[in-house]
């Protein structure tokens, strides 16, 4: 089975941390001089026990005051399958990290304070997450042992997320009570949620569909990262990641944007000839034609290509403490080609609590979610988003600071 990619998620103080760390404690992933230091640390901070929540806040600002600020990525292993997680903060102010740590996830694991309920920012993530691409959701509600593992405590808060996600066309929705403190029902099922009869956490987590799965499936896109030149008798190549679909030795395939068709006459991987690649490979390929290819140029499937576009209709979450400004020229970042671009109009801006889109208003700041219609200076070749990430997505740069200012999805 491929391995699974998730993020966590939610609002601050949830328990996110704890939970990976109860995870990655109970499915025996530490190794014993990172649980010595977690150790050591829990005893400076004067905890009655093991704060397993040190196992993921890596930096030193984070274990002062006790929150997560930057996305840290773990890794683990079950009998079963191995596993990619980010643990993307919680706090308001760093939305743009979770929505980096949510980018390339398989699914989200969004954790909900049973006291607390569904709050704005928990929304926020779960919208976040459904925009960027996730399908499968799995909401872990926490802190179960506050509440004496109340099951009608936990029916009014799997009311409010049914209510909130029911229109969001998730493929699995799964709500599952438990605690990351005691453990209870993310590795191991406890006693106290006798009444609670579905899978625990990582049980769940063990059934779910890689990503890579559904892109294989999909048309061939392969932007091309860099061209090799011909040396030693060895031809031209171009190299790159496969982002969706398949590529045979032999097949026909589109170059763009110049237009051409030509076929693939290797597929060299691991500096192996190879038959077939699938997405998710980096390979190097060499045509039976002499083109002129370049960084940023698409390899694509001539029979599904993507749409020539030189206006874009796109959902932006902004991320940059300076609000947006419209007309101005910002740089677009897109799959590996760059191409200048203007926002000639925002649309809408969505309501977070009710995910109704209103008239924009006032000046669209950090953590707005907007409708807009960008205007591109060189054409791009784009997908729908939930057809093809890689062609599917954007990113908007500051001209003048060169920083990334908004994540970016193609309708």
């Amino acid at each position: 089975m491929l391995p699974l990619r998730f993020a966590t998620a939610g609002s601050v103080d949830d328990g996110k941390s704890t939970l990976i760390g109860r995870l990655l404690y109970d499915a025996r992933a530490i190794q014993e001089d990172q649980l010595a230091a977690v150790e050591r640390a829990s005893v400076r901070r004067g905890g009655p026990q093991l704060d397993l929540s040190l196992l993921t806040d890596g930096l030193e600002a984070e274990r002062e005051q006790g929150i997560t600020i930057d996305v840290a990525y773990r890794y683990f292993a079950t009998p079963t399958r191995k596993f990619i997680i980010a643990d993307s903060p919680g706090h308001v102010q760093y939305t743009r990290n979770m929505a980096t740590g949510a980018s390339n996830a398989d699914a989200i694991v969004l954790l909900i304070d049973i006291e607390k309920g569904l709050l704005s920012q928990t929304r926020r993530h779960l919208l976040i997450a459904r925009l960027l691409g996730i399908r499968q959701a799995v909401v872990f509600v926490n802190k179960m042992d506050r509440v004496g593992y109340s099951a009608s405590s936990f029916e009014r808060v799997l009311s409010e997320i049914k209510a909130f996600a029911g229109s969001m066309r998730f493929d699995s929705l799964d709500v599952i009570p438990g605690s990351a403190l005691v453990g209870d029902m993310v590795v191991d099922r406890g006693d106290a949620l006798g009444w609670y009869k579905g899978p625990t956490l990582l049980e769940r987590l063990e059934t779910l569909h890689a990503g890579t799965e559904k892109a294989a499936a999909g048309p061939l896109r392969f932007p091309v990262q860099l061209a090799s030149r011909p040396q030693a008798g060895q031809p031209r190549g171009y190299m790159g990641r496969i982002e969706s679909g398949h590529v045979l030795a032999g097949a026909e395939v589109l170059v763009l944007p110049s237009g051409r068709k030509t076929r693939v006459r290797q597929i060299v991987l691991h500096g192996a000839e190879r038959e077939i690649a699938v997405a998710g490979d980096s390979v190097t390929l060499i045509l039976a034609d002499e083109i002129d290819i370049a960084r940023g140029d698409l390899i694509a499937d001539p029979l599904r290509p993507p749409r020539e576009a030189k206006a874009l209709e796109a959902t932006l979450v902004w991320l940059a403490h300076e609000p947006l400004r419209p007309g101005a020229r910002y740089i677009v970042q897109h799959a590996s080609r760059r191409s200048f671009a203007k926002v000639a109009e925002v649309r809408s801006k969505l309501d977070v609590d009710t995910q109704a889109e209103a008239p924009p208003g006032d000046a669209v700041s950090i953590n707005d979610i907007v409708r807009v219609r960008l205007s591109l200076q060189a054409p791009l070749f784009v997908d729908p988003y939930d057809e093809v990430r890689a062609t599917g997505s954007l990113i908007l740069i500051d001209e003048a600071t060169n920083h990334t200012v908004a994540a970016g999805l193609v309708q």
